[in-house]
């Protein structure tokens, strides 16, 4: 009898496996129609908010996940929502455990550091009015010193053909930042799409053991 269990918890969560792999695929709209697998849809719904940095949607489909979710397949998806989580409200810390938890590469000390940074500029709605008027003032400071870090660029450049008046010295720093702003964003953008397929391939590496492994023994 304890056998046949033992058989059933790993073809349920052989499944549920199989099926968060192929759910991964669809778009949001697809997610949340869908009912067979309505757990894994909320989890990836779940993941792809706190990538958004809205905790308060995450919990809202990890609790969805949670409450529809088979015995044998929650404490998968506690640990999923744990790093997912901690990734919405900036939580570098926790998620550097939870990623370890969750049997995956934990973040760089670079990346653990930009979310330690956004998380004092752009804190989580939960932080409380003092920690968003500091991250306001803090933002009002970068932007003060990147304009006269481009003013001084652009009198730089100006000296051979005469120099700049203090307003276009002013205009065209401002022009210097704006765009290396848009580089920035557009680099940021590369790198974390790529470090998403990144965690999507690690995923599905590990899953594939586990499938062959559960076959075996089934």
């Amino acid at each position: 009898m304890a056998k046949q269990q033992q058989r059933q918890v790993r073809i349920e969560q052989r499944g549920a496996m199989n099926a968060m792999q192929q759910l991964e695929k669809r778009s949001d709209e697809e997610l949340l129609r869908e009912t067979r697998n309505r757990s894994a849809a909320r989890a990836i719904l779940g993941s792809r908010a706190a990538e958004r940095y809205d905790g308060a949607q995450a919990r809202k489909y990890f609790q969805e996940a949670m409450a529809s979710a088979p015995p044998q397949q929650r404490p998968q998806i506690r640990k999923m929502a744990e790093a997912a989580l901690a990734l919405a409200d900036r939580r570098s810390g926790d998620l550097r455990a939870a990623a370890q938890r969750l049997g995956q590469e934990a973040p760089s000390r670079r990346q653990l550091f930009l979310l330690r940074l956004s998380g004092l500029l752009v804190p989580p709605p939960s932080a409380g009015g003092w920690a968003r008027t500091r991250g306001i003032l803090l933002i009002l400071l970068i932007l003060v010193a990147l304009v006269a870090i481009g003013t001084g660029l652009a009198e730089l450049i100006s000296l051979p053909f005469g120099g700049f008046d203090l307003a276009s010295a002013i205009a065209v720093g401002v022009i210097i930042v704006v765009l290396a702003l848009i580089a920035l964003v557009v680099f940021g953008r590369r790198r974390q799409a790529a470090a998403q397929a990144k965690r999507a391939e690690q995923a599905q590496a590990q899953r594939q053991p586990t499938n062959r492994a559960a076959r075996r023994r089934g």
